[in-house]
């Protein structure tokens, strides 16, 4: 997910010389990162360096990673005499950025059992502590504004990617360890399944607003829409459960050819976190392992998965412009929602320069849409332009289904 700089501008011009204003931008600043440790307390030390497979980095990595975007992108550059933690660190957290230097490959964060927690609550602390520093004096101008706000969304990412990564971590150990204690997991108030009609036209999809947005966001235009049907509400476990049921994961005629291949290979049965035991299915969430609430929303399908199910309802996955323009008719949030729409530039799209070009375009390429938000996204981290993407075997996230026709 990508960010951009040029973009984000503030709708009333600010006075920097307010200290008002700079205790606004330094208050939000401390609060989203209060909030990353905030997540990751209930650990024990050991869960911060597990890394079970490529796609989920260890929760240490996080916390480190989003200390060095700060450290690469504002301190260094724009704070005058700021001298680095440590000069590995840009190898150790730098994630994707050719434009910045080597890294360590993203399958060999978990070998990573040096720095130690400590260290990297150290690195945290002194990054903090010179960001305070450089809010508060002569440095900062309203230029970097835009690089900070992108600095704390892409927190906000992580710690949304924070919590997946622990629930993979924690509920592929055998012992399937709640999160913490007195975990209340969310429950979906799901009613009568119907579909919502939206009539033929041209519509408008993207960013449109004076507040922050991600450069995939831009820029808006105009799509037409044939008439079409979305439902109101997501598929339910209950729903999910009778295409299993049926027979599905066994029948090729509801899947995608290299869904099929994927199905065979890896012999999926379920989606992720349920397990057969005693006779019934039950599921991991971070409260632990527990009955399946089969009126909850579904929750960690791939697009493949998602895709072979709507075929078997006789339906599909909505594009993501019909998504956007419906979206105001339904509730979402509770889970992201796999579309029937290729992760491709929208008209007029602007790379970036520099590493911060890196960010979103490069990714533009194999990956399916998602929209909408889940119950682990931050508040204040979503809106209905929001364009999420992931590869079509995926499916640790948050993912759920939406059907179309």
């Amino acid at each position: 997910m990508a960010g951009t700089l040029k973009h984000f501008k503030m709708k009333n011009s600010i006075d920097y010389s307010n200290n008002t204003a700079r205790q606004h931008l330094a208050e939000k600043y401390a609060q989203i990162r209060r909030h990353s440790e905030e997540i990751c307390k209930p650990l024990s030390t050991e869960d911060y360096v597990v890394q079970p497979v490529a796609d989920v980095s260890p929760p240490k990595w996080h916390l480190g990673h989003t200390t060095w975007f700060f450290e690469t992108f504002i301190l260094l550059p724009h704070f005058p005499g700021y001298k680095l933690f440590n000069p590995q660190f840009n190898f150790v957290f730098n994630s994707y950025y050719e434009t910045v230097g080597a890294r360590v490959i993203r399958t060999d964060r978990g070998n990573l059992s040096r720095p130690s927690v400590s260290e990297v609550y150290k690195y945290r602390k002194y990054v903090d502590e010179n960001m305070c520093r450089y809010l508060a004096g002569s440095s900062y101008t309203e230029d970097v504004e835009p690089l900070l706000q992108l600095g704390l969304n892409h927190e906000q990412q992580h710690q949304e990617l924070l919590l997946t990564d622990i629930k993979y971590i924690l509920g592929h150990n055998p012992l399937f360890p709640s999160y913490k204690e007195n975990v209340m997991p969310k429950k979906s108030d799901n009613q009568e399944f119907k579909m919502i009609s939206v009539k033929e036209g041209v519509y408008e999809i993207g960013y449109q607003g004076n507040g922050f947005s991600f450069d995939n966001e831009l820029g808006r235009h105009k799509v037409y829409l044939n008439e079409f049907e979305i439902a109101h509400r997501l598929v339910t476990n209950g729903e999910y459960l009778k295409f299993m049921e049926d027979g599905a994961y066994s029948d090729f005629r509801y899947w995608h050819s290299e869904g099929w291949e994927w199905v065979k290979q890896q012999q999926v049965k379920a989606p992720m976190y349920w397990y057969f035991i005693d006779g019934k299915w039950m599921h991991y969430d971070l409260a632990g392992l527990n009955d399946i609430n089969w009126n909850d929303d579904l929750c960690h399908v791939n697009f493949f998965e998602a895709s072979a199910f709507a075929a078997w309802k006789g339906m599909r996955l909505p594009t993501e412009a019909e998504w956007e323009t419906a979206s105001h008719l339904f509730n979402w949030g509770s889970r992201w929602e796999w579309t029937n729409s290729a992760y491709l530039p929208y008209p007029g799209y602007k790379k970036e320069a520099g590493a911060v070009g890196e960010y979103n375009g490069k990714f533009m390429v194999n990956q399916m849409v998602l929209r909408g938000a889940s119950e682990v996204t931050p508040i204040g981290h979503s809106r209905n332009t929001y364009r999420n993407f992931f590869q079509t075997h995926l499916k640790w996230q948050y993912t759920g289904i939406r059907l179309a026709k």
